[in-house]
This record gives structure tokens, C-alpha cells and sequence, in this order.
């Protein structure tokens, strides 16, 4: 029997007919990525199978430095084929390791490998898959046809050319409206006045990007609501904010406008002053949220960038980021608060990196519901470090324990590769395992409709009802669902 088989990670019979009747077939709607619309746009054909694989994952780049690999078979100039073997030796040594699960099931689902990856698999692995990545099945959007990907959301800086999600949402490429893929409005630059450097250079960005002049603190808040508007009218209902924790310290504008001149000019400002700039900033991105109806995601507590020497050699997004430990709640309770008193509170999503704050989380999430929208804030998915057997398992049972399992809006990939997507059949074996497993026990009702609908509903369907994205017509299953 291969290692990924039809009964992975499902261990019980209960477990086997709720995946296969009520999870397996649900389309995918991945609400939040790092994928590059410009190669959903252009249909990008890859070259080989690291440039689809290993490119930008440093995921792998991790486990193989711990491996002893050299970096230039990570990020250096090593070949194609020189990257992919260091790989293929690596993963013998990720057992236990999400890396090893993931890897086998990738190459399941995209290629039909069965094959154990190692040194001695390796090149009639990379010949069959390199071979199999010249079919159209598995260009960019061939790959999101394959997966049923009915709808996917880029992260999009507010300077973001938005061009290629037209010709993606409108081209004849697409003519089938298979899937649709929306901009996600994620300004964390916006609050970087403490490097007045990078922030002036960025605010020349986003006078090019809404055309305009930025003189004061009204301009650069008038340009951030025009950019707002315009990913509003190319589809976008989200927002993202990547933020070692949540910003609540009172600035008046008078105060938030001497520190703008102050970081336009060059100077650089405290950290007390960064942090009122900055609260002042993201109450104002929720109103934005709020009046358009939009839902914000909130990543909390990632520690990036620690290893300063390798981040100045290779760049951000390398592989040298971890957990964070400071405290969340009274910051992130104080955030909420704030704009719930201005009834300027809308969806939101919260993600942590720690998973000491699970219940916190979940249970802050709790505070916020009001009584109109179904799980208006979410405890979101396992993300970054948690995203993975035991992390999601924690999630799901933090969610359960705390609020209601059966608003949960469901998984995302939050990746930059197309490699990506059996994320979401991973997600939903692991709650089919739960849920099965409880069901055997006497746990939960042996009624597999009741358990099984809440099954849909948290692959597809309440992703689909939450967030208002206008997803292709018939993509949708016609399964029963709670409705508000």
C-alpha cells in the first residue's frame, strides 16, 4: 500500500464515510494566499519541478539548513536539478515533520507518485513530474481547475497593480468562470514610521499607485482610502494585517500628524510614538473595513526576521522567523474594543502563531459576536508554524471548546506556492478523524447528516456565506446547509 492512500489519516470507518461522502468532493475556496496573480493572468507553464515546488518555500529551506545543507542548494545558484536532489536527501529526515506528510501528498495529488521521495526515487520522480508539468492540466490556472479552486484571494500590497486580477476575472482564458481570484488590501507598510526611510519610499509608491500628491497626514489618509476603494471595485472584501500584536494606544490626529512630518522629514521616531501612529492607522483601515462590509484578518505574534546576518544576506521571507511570546490579549481585547464602541467593528479573523494563545483568542472572539452575523469574528485556522496535524487539531478543539465549530469559515493555504492546495484535503481528513472518532465514542450524535452537513459547511459553504466574495455561478454544491 503506498503511504498516501485512499484511508490516510482517517481511522475509523465513521471517519472514512463522513471524508468520502461529505468533505472529499467540496470545491475549495481559499480565502487567503500569497499566490502571484500575475502567473494566474499569464497561465504560467513551469519550467520544472523545483521552480513549482521549492521556489520561495522556506518551509523546505529550513529543514534542509537543518540538514546540513548548503545554502546554495536552498537560495543560492545551485541547478534546478542540484536543488531538487539536496531536497530529495532531505526528506528521509523529516519524518514527524509536517514536511514529510505534505511532500508525499503533493506528489499524490499533482503527479500520481506513490513513491517514497529519497535519494534513490529522486530523478525518476523529477522525470515523471517535469514530464507531467508540460500538460495544460497543470499551468497555473490548470492547477486551480484540477483542485476545484472556486475562488482564491491574493495578498496585495495597496501600491499593488490590480491589472492582472481583470484580466484574470475577465479574460477569454477564463471563459469557462471556472474560478475567480480577488485582491486582498494588506497596508502594513502603512505603519512603518519608525523606518522613515523605507516609509517615505513607500509613500512615493503609493502617490504613483492613486496618483496623487502626499503632503500631510489627511493626504496619505485620503490616498490609503482611494487605494481601499479601488480593491473594492476589482472584488476585494478583505483586508490583512501581519502585526506583532494589535495597536490600542489613544493618538489624536494632531499628535499622529506631528509624527507623520516628523518621519517624512527623516527623523526617526520612538517606539511610543510609532505605536500611537500606528493605532491611530489601524482604527482607521477597520472603519474602512466596516463601512464597506469588508472582513479583516488579523496575523498575530510572528517574531520575523531574528537572524539579522542571514536576513541581510538573503532577505525578508527567508526562513528565519518563529514564534513570538508577548502578550495578545489586553492589546487585541483594546483593538476590538475600540471599534465596536463607534459600532465600527467589522468581520474579522484572528490568527495566532502561539499556540498558548488559542483560548485567548477563542475566547476574545466571543466577546465581540453580536447577535446578527453568524461568527462575525472568527478564531481562523491554524497558521504559519501551526499549520499542521497537531496545530490544527488544537485550533479546532480551542474553537470548539469556546465558541462554535460549526461557523468556522474554514482552512487556507496561506502560501505562495500552486503546490499548495492538498492543504485543504489535509484539513478536512484531520476534522473528519475528530468528528468520527467522537462519533464512535458516543461523544456526538450518531447521526452522520447532522455531522456531515456541518462537514460541508466548514470545507466550502460558510467561507461562501461569510465573507460576500462573489464566487462564479454553479460553483457552489447544492448540499444543505445552516443558513442565517
Amino acid at each position: 500500500m503506498n503511504f498516501v492512500h485512499e484511508d490516510f489519516l482517517l481511522h475509523s470507518e465513521t471517519a472514512r464515510r463522513l471524508y468520502q461522502g461529505y468533505a472529499a468532493q467540496e470545491p475549495i475556496l481559499d480565502y487567503h494566499s500569497h499566490l502571484p496573480a500575475s502567473r494566474i493572468a499569464e497561465d504560467y507553464r513551469f519550467r520544472d519541478l523545483t521552480e513549482v515546488w521549492l521556489e520561495g518555500d522556506h518551509y523546505k529551506w529550513r529543514a534542509m539548513r537543518a540538514n546540513a545543507v548548503d545554502e546554495r542548494f536552498c537560495t543560492g545558484d545551485a541547478s534546478p536539478y542540484e536543488k531538487f536532489s539536496a531536497w530529495a536527501a532531505t526528506v528521509p529526515f523529516t519524518l514527524r515533520n509536517p514536511l514529510y506528510h505534505w511532500t508525499h501528498l503533493e506528489l499524490k495529488r499533482y503527479f500520481g507518485i506513490g513513491e517514497l521521495l529519497d535519494q534513490r526515487s529522486a530523478h525518476r520522480i523529477w522525470e515523471h513530474a517535469n514530464e507531467q508539468l508540460r500538460s495544460e492540466e497543470l499551468s497555473a490556472r490548470g492547477i486551480l481547475r484540477k483542485f476545484r479552486v472556486r475562488l482564491a484571494c491574493t495578498t496585495d500590497d495597496p501600491c499593488d497593480d490590480l491589472s492582472h486580477h481583470d484580466e484574470i476575472n475577465g479574460s477569454e482564458k477564463n471563459s469557462d468562470s471556472s474560478f475567480r481570484v480577488y485582491p486582498t488590501f494588506r497596508p502594513d507598510r502603512a505603519l512603518q514610521v519608525d523606518v522613515p526611510d523605507e516609509f517615505n519610499r513607500w509613500i512615493g509608491r503609493l502617490e504613483q499607485a492613486g496618483n496623487t500628491e502626499i503632503r500631510t497626514l489627511q493626504d496619505f489618509l485620503d490616498a490609503l482610502k482611494g487605494r481601499h476603494d479601488d480593491f473594492h471595485s476589482h472584488g476585494a472584501r478583505l483586508s490583512d494585517h501581519g502585526l506583532l500584536h494589535c495597536y490600542a494606544s489613544p493618538c489624536s490626529e494632531r499628535n499622529a500628524a506631528r509624527i507623520f512630518n516628523q518621519a517624512r522629514s527623516g527623523k526617526q521616531v520612538t517606539r511610543e510614538e510609532h505605536d500611537g501612529f500606528a493605532s491611530l492607522l489601524m482604527l482607521f483601515f477597520g472603519r474602512l473595513d466596516a463601512e464597506k462590509g469588508w472582513t479583516k484578518q488579523l496575523h498575530l505574534g510572528a517574531l520575523r526576521s531574528v537572524n539579522s546576518r542571514a536576513t541581510a544576506n538573503l532577505g525578508a521571507d527567508s526562513g528565519f522567523d518563529s514564534i513570538g511570546d508577548l502578550p495578545q490579549s489586553a492589546a487585541l481585547s483594546a483593538y476590538l474594543d475600540l471599534l465596536e464602541r463607534e459600532n465600527s467593528l467589522p468581520r474579522i479573523v484572528l490568527y495566532n502563531v502561539n499556540p498558548a494563545d488559542n483560548y485567548t483568542f477563542a475566547t476574545a472572539a466571543g466577546n465581540f459576536q453580536n447577535g446578527k452575523i453568524a461568527g462575525r469574528i472568527q478564531f481562523g485556522s491554524g497558521w504559519w508554524f501551526l499549520d499542521q496535524k497537531e496545530g490544527m487539531t488544537w485550533q479546532l478543539n480551542a474553537l470548539s471548546n469556546a465558541g462554535l465549530l460549526s461557523r468556522f469559515i474554514g482552512m487556507t493555504t496561506d502560501s505562495r506556492s500552486f503546490m499548495s492546495f492538498p492543504r485543504h484535503e489535509y484539513f478536512r481528513r484531520l476534522l473528519c478523524d475528530i468528528l468520527g472518532r467522537e462519533m464512535e465514542n458516543g461523544e456526538l450524535p450518531n447521526d452522520e447528516q447532522l455531522i456531515g452537513n456541518m462537514i460541508k459547511n466548514i470545507c466550502f459553504e460558510n467561507a461562501r456565506q461569510y465573507l460576500g466574495l462573489e464566487v462564479p455561478a454553479g460553483a457552489h454544491t447544492s448540499a444543505p446547509t445552516v443558513r442565517r
